[in-house]
Formats: C-alpha cells, sequence, structure tokens
C-alpha cells in the first residue's frame, strides 16, 4: 500500500524515521538533524546485558534532541509497520540497526530508504566489517550510503567515503574514523535525498565479498600462519573486543597490543619466545617471521606488559589450544 498523495501548502521539512544504533548511530542522527530533517521517530535496540557496551546509546541521543525512541523486538511486525506508515515518511535511515527490514517497511517513505554501511561496498557485506578488513590487512575501508532492498547491503549505492588505514590502527581507532566519514556522506547527501535527486549506482554484485558476525572464540592464534595475519588479527579485536588469544601452561593467555612485524625470519618453532625485543616487548616466532607482544593478559590476572611475565629461566611457548605449550 503507498501513501496517498499530500495536499500542496507551505514547503515542510522532510519527516524522517531513524533505525540506529551504535556510535555510528548517533553521529548520523545528529546529521540528519542538523540538516533540518523532522524526526518524528527513532528506532534502536534494547542493550544486550551479556554485551560489553562501549558505544554511544541512540535512545539517550533520541532522548536530548527530544524525540520519541522505541526499540520493538521485530520492526517488520504488521502493527509497527502500520505505526510507521501512520507517520508518513519521506524519508527512512537505517544507521547500524540490526536488523533487517523487510519489504513492507522499505516500501513506506515517499522519497527513500537508505541504509549507511561501514564498508566500500560491495566489499565486506555483512556483519563487523571494519573488524574484517584490519584482519584481512586492507589499507583502505570506508562508508557506503545506499538505497535499500530486501538483502543485506546489497541495493544502489547513493554515495561512498573512503577511509585510509593506518597499519597501527585498531578496531577502536578504525570504528572513530568510519564514524565521522559516516556523519560527513549523511551531511553531504541529505539535500540529493530530499529532492528525490539520489544518484543510484548499482553495485558489482560479482565483486561482492560477505562476512558474518565474529564471536570470542574466533580470536585463537595460530601461530603457524606468518606474523602479519596475526599482528591484524590482534589489532581488530583488542579492546574493547573480547581479544585475541593463545594458551600457555593450560591456561588462556589474551594479546592486547604487538608491535607491526619487522622483516626478519626465525629459526624457532611457532609459538616459542625467543627474545625480548627491541621495543620491550617479547618476541614471539610464527610460521614466517617474528611478532613483538607488547601487551597480555593471562586470564584471571591483570594486562601487564608482556615482558613481565618472563624470569631466569622461563622457557615460554604458546600454544593453540588448551594445554598446549610449556
Amino acid at each position: 500500500m503507498s501513501n496517498p498523495p499530500r495536499a500542496s501548502g507551505p514547503r515542510r521539512p522532510p519527516r524522517v524515521i531513524v533505525f540506529g544504533y551504535h556510535d555510528i548511530g548517533v553521529a548520523c542522527l545528529h546529521a540528519v538533524r542538523e540538516q533540518g530533517g523532522d524526526i518524528v521517530l527513532v528506532v534502536t535496540h534494547e542493550v544486550d546485558p551479556a554485551e560489553n557496551v562501549w558505544f554511544a546509546s541512540v535512545a539517550d541521543a533520541a532522548a536530548g534532541l527530544a524525540i520519541r525512541v522505541v526499540a520493538p523486538p521485530d520492526p517488520n511486525a504488521p502493527a509497527f509497520v502500520e505505526r510507521v506508515r501512520r507517520l508518513e515518511p519521506d524519508l527512512l535511515f537505517s544507521f547500524y540497526y540490526r536488523q533487517l527490514l523487510g519489504p513492507a517497511l522499505l516500501a513506506v517513505p515517499r522519497l527513500a530508504a537508505v541504509n549507511l554501511h561501514g564498508s566500500l561496498l560491495p566489499k565486506y557485506r555483512g556483519r563487523a566489517p571494519i573488524n574484517w578488513a584490519l584482519i584481512h590487512g586492507e589499507t583502505l575501508t570506508g562508508v557506503t550510503l545506499h538505497h535499500m532492498d530486501e538483502r543485506a547491503d546489497h541495493g544502489d549505492i547513493i554515495a561512498q567515503r573512503a577511509v585510509p588505514i593506518a597499519v597501527e590502527d585498531t578496531a577502536l581507532s578504525l570504528s572513530r574514523k568510519v564514524t565521522e566519514a559516516a556523519r560527513s556522506v549523511v551531511r553531504d547527501t541529505y539535500p540529493s535525498l530530499v529532492a528525490g535527486q539520489a544518484p543510484r549506482i548499482p553495485q558489482d554484485h560479482a565483486a561482492a565479498t560477505v562476512f558474518g558476525r565474529r564471536r570470542p572464540e574466533d580470536g585463537l592464534i595460530d601461530w603457524r600462519v606468518s606474523a602479519w595475519p596475526i599482528y591484524n588479527l590482534v589489532r581488530a579485536v583488542t579492546h574493547p573486543f573480547p581479544g585475541a588469544f593463545t594458551w600457555w601452561n593450560g591456561r588462556r593467555v589474551f594479546i592486547w597490543k604487538a608491535w607491526p612485524p619487522r622483516d626478519h625470519r626465525s629459526v624457532y618453532p611457532a609459538g616459542r619466545v625467543v627474545a625480548v625485543g627491541t621495543q620491550g616487548g617479547l618476541e614471539v616466532a610464527t610460521g614466517a617471521g617474528i611478532l613483538e607482544v607488547a601487551r597480555l593478559q593471562v586470564e584471571g590476572e591483570r594486562e601487564v606488559d608482556a615482558a613481565e611475565i618472563v624470569t631466569a629461566g622461563t622457557d615460554i611457548v604458546f600454544g593453540g589450544t588448551a594445554g598446549a605449550g610449556g
């Protein structure tokens, strides 16, 4: 069902509904408001008590702007879709909202239903695009504003902003860069959306890559691979994420920080600590090269500089499974 035509009259601000979550949701909510959008409803998620909530609250941001906010368990339920339809929105935005919006919702807005994704689509569709980009050693990522269709991250592109990835970036520092890029692309693209002139650039679906949600157990380090992939894993899942980990004397050890690998080889078995490095960390042999670990934490103990665990005569070999290592 489409909305009935509206009577002509004085021009009014576009009516906007925002589905949002996370820092990007907050930043983009403010960007729409600053551009003059009449945000008639904000839709977000209830906080998961099992989640480490290190990011800003869209609900709090909406409340601070005196905007009505709701958190329906199913945004595609017919009753909720009808509630959205009655608000007669011109634009519907999804900013890091975690549920896929169905065809009935996407048909409601008069002008467009638009999503903000944290990668340069069609690469890194799906969940955790920032973490996955770091894990794969990318040097460039970005954000994409695109029209929504029935498939996740699949619709025509409106605009993109590239974000360079520094070799020292972690998921947290890169997330902050991506958040600023998201704010920028929403601000700059908003006038064309309101005018009904937003571009529609088809994605190259043959070039798409799709990744799923990461789990804490995906942080297990395989010391048999080369130093660079291990370094990329460490920085992709370090604080505030669950962390990369290994095993030593039957205990889990989290590797919270490492230095970018230097180009030198090792004749030692993978996982063996071979020396205290020039930057004060522990040099660990990998399948190809040395990784210098700067910060670690034996499970149940405090996080320390890595070299603090070394005592005279200590022979440390990190292993890949519980009970491995010496």
